[in-house]
This record gives structure tokens, C-alpha cells and sequence, in this order.
């Protein structure tokens, strides 16, 4: 299934308290449950910067992602930004299938 990672901003004073946190979650996990979205959650990280979680998961679409971002919005105390995205070995192979041009290689760069 494609991989998605998804940047979520909660709008100020959204959330009064850690258990409207917990609430909001719940929520959003059952409604995509319901609504059998076919969303494999990967990961979850909460962040310091821009926004404040990260959310890594699996869907069966473009379009599921979308309907997923809409859904966390339609509860109207966040913003999103979804990215589709490729495990870093899958990417090296994509990458593998490309003509090489061999003033590319000479930058260096690795991982």
C-alpha cells in the first residue's frame, strides 16, 4: 500500500486539555474505522516546531489520504499537509533504473 506522511497543526486553543487530546484521537481513529478507510497507521510523533504531529501511515490511495486529512479538518481544530512518500531502499532502487550521467556522480552525495 502507499505510504503517506502527514503534518498536522492544531489551531490555538483547540484542545483545552491532555484528555481532549486523548478524545480527538479516539474520535479520529473511529470515524476512520467507520468509514473503512483501510488506514494502517505506521507511526506518530508528537513535534516541536511548525507543527505539532507527525503521522505516518499506509492508505489504498491518493484519494483515502485525502479523505483523511478532510476528515481530521471536518473536527475543526487542525490543520493538515499530507506528502506521499517512498522507504529510502525502494527509493535507491527506483533510483538504480535511471541512465547514469557521469558528471552527476561526482558530487558525492550518500547516505
Amino acid at each position: 500500500m502507499p505510504l503517506f506522511v502527514m503534518a498536522t497543526r492544531l489551531v490555538a486553543g483547540a484542545l483545552t486539555s491532555p484528555k481532549a487530546l486523548e478524545r480527538a484521537e479516539r474520535e479520529v481513529v473511529s470515524r476512520a474505522q467507520a468509514d473503512r478507510l483501510g488506514v494502517e497507521w505506521v507511526a506518530n510523533y508528537a513535534l516541536l516546531g511548525p507543527y505539532d504531529y507527525l503521522d505516518i501511515f499506509e492508505a489504498p490511495s491518493n484519494d483515502v489520504a485525502m479523505k483523511l486529512a478532510a476528515l481530521i479538518r471536518t473536527f475543526g481544530h487542525a490543520q493538515t499537509e499530507i506528502w506521499p512518500a517512498t522507504e529510502w531502499e525502494k527509493f535507491k532502487e527506483l533510483v538504480r533504473e535511471l541512465p547514469t550521467d557521469s558528471s552527476h556522480e561526482a558530487c558525492g552525495w550518500s547516505r
